[in-house]
């Protein structure tokens, strides 16, 4: 690179963030670092966006903090429930469920295909 170059536009001098930060309450918005609800982008931070698919649960199955079967249980989730699906890894799906929209996993085996 030439040493007479002007800046790239990305420089981090061009990037200035200020303010607090006030994210929305995970509890009920689905976001990670590496994955948010698309309807999130520009409230949240991730590396990848995604549209959820929308699946039913199909037997009572819990819904859990993380993906684990030894994970604190949020809710018990009953045949019929909605389930809006963001992301489905070694057997757990991770998205937000119901009325209220609680965000957590349930097992895959759990929701409709």
């Amino acid at each position: 690179m030439d040493s007479n170059s002007p800046p790239s536009p990305t420089a981090a001098e061009e990037f200035a963030l200020s303010g607090p930060s006030n994210p929305p309450d995970p509890r009920f918005n689905a976001y990670r670092p590496d994955l948010a609800d698309v309807a999130l982008a520009g409230r949240v931070i991730a590396s990848h966006y995604a549209d959820p698919l929308q699946r039913s649960v199909t037997i009572n199955a819990p819904l859990r903090l993380s993906p684990s079967e030894g994970a604190e249980e949020i809710a018990e989730l009953e045949p019929e429930d909605s389930f809006s699906l963001l992301d489905d890894t070694l057997g757990w799906a991770w998205g937000y469920a119901g009325r209220d929209r609680l965000v957590g996993y349930v097992r895959s085996d759990a929701l409709s295909a």
